[in-house]
């Protein structure tokens, strides 16, 4: 079957469904009978719609708080969430072990057996298709507020059908950001493929009457990745999953360092995501966002970690996202415990509260930075349809085989990988190598003549050196990479 952007035939979807029921012995759960998912589903109170408290949040111009959290046994998640929940989180997570992700099923069923037999997690999260339907209702009869999966897996059919059927009424991730961010070999139209059928299943639950909400995941690589792409591929999930019947989307930024070009981003991505679903038709969509607390290197220094947790909540606030997905003061260091992960909770929370009745002033940079994306996504977006013959599914696929649309820094043979970012004088994130990406000669002389900027300010070339010190600086304590002359010039000049 050619890989189109058009809406499965419920015939279609049903013959499908039988193959993914069968991969997995928690495929056959009789739980998994659409009638009783449905009526599960329809018996969940307001307060845990994943999708309705979205809606209410955003008519309340509020910045819902979310970690990231999962283990490998049932009663040892419950008591993470349980903690997560009582440190001030909206929305609760269940972040999926790599196993899972990978759909290496056995081994993690021999994790969840290792687990129980030492007593701690042998896992770096929760397996829930082999805790099945019953295990993942157990999860969310013991916590309070929605429960989302949030994984990173090319081929989450199976996974999708036994959270949702448990009540779970969010899922991460899209074809695109939970393939070219995490995989190496699986093609752009298996994957997109996969998650038509993930969308088919929420727009047939939609159908009867479930609001249920999907998110792509915006950061896709984490690494200084230029606005316009994660947008653009933020835009284009939005828009595949619409086209299978999904109507409550949420769709996602990570934070870049510079705040007007932050906030620029996120008010853009809201607007720009509503402005080509309505063009598409798609008028019942209603769209969130969600801000990502910095991807990157964190600082070793807890206090310094915690400074930057506390700059990202400012902006998420200041921009009007509806979400943020939390960090930890222990990032750098490793798998967080619930005690630290609560403290991250604590801090974005108490900044978000602070703020929650002020927006950053509209001003001329904001104006302009924001013009300047929505020119970049409007170029990208008119590439990607035309290289399709007007059908996204195929359009984007084509796109990334001819480097049109490209993102930095993936492991994925899928894309090109020719472009490289770099912040500009004012840590801005810019394109130093545009690769074959689908911009014309004005976008492009924008981006060179912000980074001669920086060259001429730090007396060196422009060359791949800056995409390396940018890198490592927030790390470091900084947010541009600046060589250390620079440095060194810069402390003479605060002395007189």
């Amino acid at each position: 079957m050619q890989l189109q952007n058009k809406k499965w035939t419920i015939d279609h979807f049903l013959e499908v469904r039988k193959e993914v029921l069968s991969t997995w012995h928690t495929g056959s759960d009789p739980l998994l009978n659409f009638d009783q998912a449905i009526k599960r589903l329809k018996s969940l109170p307001n307060d845990k719609n994943f999708a309705k408290k979205l809606i209410k949040a955003k008519k309340q111009k509020r910045t819902m708080i979310q970690p990231r959290a999962g283990v490998a046994l049932i009663d040892e998640h419950i008591d993470l969430l349980n903690h997560l929940q009582d440190a001030g989180a909206d929305f609760l997570p269940s972040t999926i072990d790599s196993y899972t992700r990978q759909n290496r099923y056995n081994e993690a069923e021999e994790g969840i057996r290792v687990s129980m037999e030492q007593n701690r997690s042998l896992l770096n999260g929760f397996p829930a298709v082999n805790h099945g339907v019953s295990g993942c209702m157990k999860v969310l009869d013991n916590v309070s507020v929605p429960l989302q999966a949030r994984h990173g897996t090319p081929d989450g059919r199976l996974l999708a059908e036994i959270i949702h059927a448990a009540g779970w009424t969010s899922n991460e991730g899209g074809g695109i950001s939970y393939n070219i961010p995490y995989a190496k070999n699986i093609s752009l139209a298996d994957s997109i493929y996969y998650w038509q059928y993930i969308d088919r299943l929420v727009g047939f639950y939609e159908d009867h009457g479930i609001s249920i909400n999907r998110e792509p995941f915006g950061p896709l690589t984490g690494t200084i990745v230029p606005p316009s792409i994660a947008l653009t591929i933020g835009i284009v999930e939005a828009l595949l999953a619409a086209e299978q019947g999904v109507k409550n989307i949420t769709v996602g930024y990570g934070q870049g360092g510079n705040v007007i070009q932050d906030i620029a981003s996120v008010q853009m991505l809201d607007e720009l995501t509503n402005y080509y679903l309505k063009e598409h038709g798609y008028n019942n969509c209603f769209v969130t966002t969600v801000f990502h607390q910095w991807m990157g290197g964190f600082p070793k220094d807890e206090a310094k970690a915690s400074g930057l947790i506390s700059m990202a909540s400012t902006v998420a606030q200041l921009a009007g996202a509806t979400k943020m997905i939390t960090k930890t003061p222990y990032e750098s260091i490793g798998v967080p415990t619930k005690e630290i992960n609560a403290i991250g909770i604590k801090n974005s929370k108490m900044v978000v509260s602070l703020l929650k009745d002020q927006r950053f002033p509209s001003g001329t940079k904001l104006r302009e930075e924001k013009q300047q994306i929505k020119k970049e996504v409007e170029s990208l977006m008119n590439k990607i349809y035309e290289v399709g013959n007007n059908d996204l599914a195929q359009g984007i696929v084509k796109a990334f085989e001819l480097g049109i649309i490209d993102v930095p820094f993936a492991p994925s043979k899928h894309t090109q990988n020719k472009i490289l970012p770099a912040r500009d004088n004012e840590g801005s994130i810019r394109i130093l190598d545009f690769g074959n990406l689908g911009f014309d000669e004005e976008i492009k002389k924008f981006h060179r003549n912000k980074l001669e900027e920086r060259a001429k300010a730090e007396k060196r070339e422009i060359s791949f050196q800056m995409t390396v010190d940018d890198i490592y600086a927030v790390s470091n304590g900084e947010l541009i990479g600046r060589p250390k002359g620079f440095k060194q010039l810069w402390k003479l000049k605060t002395l007189f």
